[in-house]
């Protein structure tokens, strides 16, 4: 076990790779790059590489089985463990009782942020002798998500960081952390995994055919945990109500006399909004349906497109549709989207979606 497990993103392996060889790892990094492509894996690789008994002077990979990688695993799992039971504490102001931080700590969003009480206590912790390790490795994964009242906390830590603790900030959007955390971390760039990878995971993986392995490596959009986590029958699942959506806004005439199947549309929108914790699943699919639309639209072919298996309904409904209404109806999910974390009825919201789009473009 060792970074050669590591599926895609080369550049960015050997970048980590090069810092350990040549003793060169800053004390702040930035792992950025789109979701799923393997930041936090490596930055937790990172963590026991810096920390295996095993690795030699000028060492640039690690065994993942002496005492430290084993204790690293522990720390990683107790860490996971502590955050899943915080998540599911109802009493808001509890929530952040107790934090205890091991020398490996994984520091993500206990709500929709990364609290102060949080970052208080890496600072707390940051500047004391690790316990067990050498160093003590602290990452953040979705940094973005950091509240405002503890970004001048962790600002101090970046500003001065102590010699025995390293910090590693995970982010999708890094643009919406502060310059001046940008300018304090060496930057790992991460991008889209290549297809052929995709593909070949998806091949071992097993269960697939040809064609649904081509829908699989399209719908994982360059993310390897999408593409692990790909589940044909689900993702169909997920997707048949917006067939069923876009079937009854694309079908019917723009300001024809005649009614739309509302029982259709009544059903699929209750079907896309039913279960609340997929909605956020259901909205991707709904982006990417909406994606490919415009390539069909403007390209008239499937080259681009993500759903391959639905390329003639596409042909169909995109010119149908036009580029206003497409446009529409991604202001729409954007709405939904805005909206999640409020008591909002979804359903009606998109209801009211469709119905709209039944006056036509303006004139």
């Amino acid at each position: 076990m060792g970074f050669e497990t590591f599926l895609g993103n080369s550049q960015a392996v050997a970048d980590v790779r090069g810092m350990l060889a040549g003793d060169r790892v800053p004390g702040a990094l930035l792992f950025a790059g789109p979701d799923g492509v393997g930041k936090k894996t490596l930055a937790l690789m990172l963590a026991r590489a810096l920390n295996c008994e095993r690795r030699a002077p000028g060492g640039d990979n690690f065994c993942g089985e002496c005492l430290r990688c084993r204790k690293a695993g522990e720390m990683l799992a107790s860490t996971r463990e502590d955050l899943e039971r915080r998540r599911a504490i109802k009493d808001a102001t509890k929530r952040v009782d107790g934090l205890v931080y091991f020398d490996l700590q994984l520091i993500e969003p206990i709500t929709r942020y990364i609290l102060t009480e949080q970052v208080r206590q890496l600072r707390n912790v940051a500047y004391t002798h690790p316990f067990e390790f050498p160093r003590r490795i602290f990452v953040i994964d979705q940094a973005q998500t950091i509240h405002w009242q503890a970004m001048d906390l962790l600002l101090k830590i970046l500003e001065e960081p102590p010699e025995t603790t390293i910090l590693i900030l995970i982010s999708s959007s890094s643009h919406e952390l502060r310059s001046t955390f940008r300018s304090r971390c060496r930057k790992i760039q991460f991008l889209p995994v290549e297809e052929l990878v995709i593909s070949r995971l998806l091949a071992e993986s097993g269960g697939l055919n040809k064609a649904q392995q081509e829908l699989g490596v399209r719908v994982a959009d360059g993310s390897i945990a999408t593409a692990k986590a790909f589940n044909l029958a689900e993702y169909q699942r997920h997707r048949r109500p917006w067939l069923d959506f876009l079937e009854v806004v694309a079908t019917k005439p723009v300001r024809s006399m005649s009614p739309p199947d509302w029982k259709m549309l009544f059903d699929s929108t209750k079907a896309l909004t039913e279960n609340r914790n997929e909605f956020d699943d259901t909205l991707k699919i709904g982006y990417t349906l909406l994606r490919d639309l415009l390539h069909v639209l403007f390209s008239g072919d499937g080259i681009n497109i993500a759903n391959v298996d639905l390329l003639p309904r596409l042909k169909g409904w995109a010119p149908k549709l036009g580029l206003e209404r497409i446009e529409k109806l991604r202001a729409g999910l954007d709405t939904a989207f805005r909206l999640q974390a409020r008591n909002v009825n979804q359903q009606l919201g998109l209801e009211a979606l469709a119905t709209g789009l039944f006056a036509g473009p303006r004139q």
